[in-house]
């Protein structure tokens, strides 16, 4: 399974981004899709995921900024980063589990400077 990812780049302190990823088929309706980031030297994290059912879940540092959303018609999962800040700074990588699968896209980094 290929996940494509795309959206990063470079944004001031206080701007918006948002990254995209695709998969092919009907993969993101049925199972989990979580975003994750790796800022250099730090460990990948998740910083949201969206269930199947629709249910979202953020970790705290990105609560009430950044936005999961799955468009079942175009097999995407998007997350929408507003008032970004320098430590947002990372490769993102989105995700899904399939069954015992784990698959990645490529990673698309996002830059946020001061």
């Amino acid at each position: 399974v290929q996940l494509q990812a795309s959206g990063g780049g470079l944004v001031q302190a206080g701007g918006s981004l948002r990254l995209s990823c695709a998969a092919p088929g009907s993969i993101f309706s049925r199972n989990f899709v979580s975003w994750y980031r790796q800022a250099p030297g730090k460990q990948r994290e998740r910083v949201a995921f969206i269930t199947v059912g629709g249910t979202k879940t953020y970790a705290d540092s990105v609560k009430g900024r950044f936005t999961i959303s799955r468009d079942n018609a175009k097999n995407t999962v998007d997350l929408q980063m507003n008032s970004l800040k320098p430590e947002d700074t990372a490769v993102y990588y989105c995700n899904t589990n399939v069954g015992f699968n784990r698959y990645w896209g490529q990673g698309t980094q996002v830059t946020v400077s001061s």
